[in-house]
């Protein structure tokens, strides 16, 4: 087998990692907002697993990213793509990350009686999810136009996001016992749309491995956006 083969099918053995990272990530985004809909608190448990394991794919696909680079010193498409593996690889760390916060206002919230009804946050959980599994599946297909539409829903997210704040600002308003698990859900939402955030930040970086366009200040037809979590 060529030097080149044996390349190629490293880098393609990298991008399957980072995909098999972000369905982990997905899983618990999942998790996360189930054992606060289901008032469960053993799924908080399998989340903190589930970190773990996407700690260790972050270390293993650093270092596979770095062996690749002192090795081959690639350039041109090949770089790049290992660049935003590098880059993409933590985007989905943090997003585990967030999902630990949201179990901490779940372990929280179990504590009392729930405040209200849940609707729009498993709304927001499922959209920011499914952001997630589209920009890594624009990466895997090196897809610029399901990377857009990624972005595109970023916009949802915030919304939904705005419209939780209102709500429960007015909770917190009419009767101050309810204001700590005002809060904690407040937490719970700002942290859904930071992941919807770094979903949309690997679905930027998408567009620039395939078509060398940087697009985190810009849409692609030079229209002022808001910053991703940059």
């Amino acid at each position: 087998m060529s030097t080149h083969r044996k390349f190629d099918e490293a880098l393609a053995a990298l991008k399957t990692k980072v995909v098999a990272m972000g369905q982990v990530a997905q899983t618990m985004i999942q998790e996360s907002m189930k054992s606060l809909v289901d008032r469960d608190a053993k799924l908080i448990q399998s989340v903190l697993s589930n970190e773990d394991r996407l700690d260790k794919y972050q270390v293993e696909i650093d270092d596979e990213a770095i062996r690749l680079m002192a090795i081959q010193a690639p350039v041109a498409m090949d770089l790049r793509f290992i660049l935003m593996v590098a880059r993409i690889n933590t985007e989905v760390e943090r997003i585990g990350d967030l999902c630990v916060n949201v179990c901490e206002s779940v372990q929280l919230l179990l504590a009392e009686p729930p405040l209200k009804p849940l609707v729009d946050l498993p709304k927001m959980a499922e959209t920011a999810k499914r952001m997630v599994e589209e920009s890594l599946q624009a990466f895997h297909e090196s897809s610029t136009e399901k990377a857009l539409q990624v972005i595109k829903k970023d916009d949802e997210v915030d919304a939904l996001n705005d419209q939780i704040f209102r709500e429960l600002l007015t909770y917190m308003m009419t009767d101050p016992r309810n204001i700590s698990r005002a809060l904690a859900l407040i937490l719970t939402a700002r942290n859904l749309e930071r992941i919807a955030d770094h979903a949309t930040n690997i679905a930027e970086e998408v567009v620039y491995l395939v078509k060398g366009e940087d697009i985190r200040h810009q849409h692609p037809q030079g229209e002022a956006v808001k910053l991703h979590g940059r």
